[in-house]
């Protein structure tokens, strides 16, 4: 006898459901009438948990966040203990991301793109990529860089170039070239 099926509390519906529609459709070309109604929650439900749309906005984002740095994190580890290595290794993150199902680019800048400056979401989008920098800049450090702060930067806008170039051109290329020239930058700046 098998047990029944439990739905998942209304928050994650909810946010699951945001998750994927704000991706595929845009932030502001998704309607909390259309979550509600995919989600499968009633709308006060919806208003109890987001009293705003700007508040799942900001809950969605977190996830991303929560999900791309993990990666991210992930394939650095993936490199081994080198810090050097491990600035190179985090581009095998762009590479997984890039060849996903539906790939729509970086939500971050999708997000800020939506929103204006000075807006919480825009502000979430700059805390986000000021944390992959202040890593970056931890692991460049660690890595013995002339500058870290400026490796780190560097790094950070050839990340995100590849994730537009992902989304843009889709080439399969792209993430490889990005790695390379990662490990260009990183033993340019770390060799002595």
């Amino acid at each position: 006898m098998s047990s029944p099926t439990v739905a998942p509390p209304a928050r994650e519906r909810i946010l699951t459901t945001a998750f994927a529609l704000f991706y595929a459709h845009g932030i502001r070309g998704v309607g909390i009438d259309r979550i509600i109604a995919e989600s499968g929650v009633a709308k006060a439900t919806f208003y109890k948990h987001f009293p705003a749309k700007d508040d799942l906005v900001l809950a969605y984002l977190d996830r991303v966040d929560e999900a791309w740095s993990g990666q991210l994190h992930e394939a650095a580890a993936a490199a081994g203990p080198d810090p050097a290595a491990q600035l190179v290794g985090a581009f095998d993150a762009l590479g997984n991301a890039c060849r996903r199902d539906g790939y729509r680019g970086c939500a971050f800048i999708n997000a800020a793109a939506e929103n204006p400056a000075g807006s919480r979401i825009h502000d979430r989008t700059l805390a986000h990529k000021e944390a992959v920098r202040s890593w970056l800049t931890g692991l460049a450090d660690e890595a013995g860089a002339a500058d870290p702060s400026v490796l780190a930067r560097t790094l950070t806008l050839l990340l995100d170039g590849g994730l537009a170039s992902g989304a843009l051109d889709a080439q399969p290329d792209a993430p490889v070239a990005a790695r390379a020239a990662a490990a260009a930058l990183v033993a340019g700046a770390t060799a002595r």
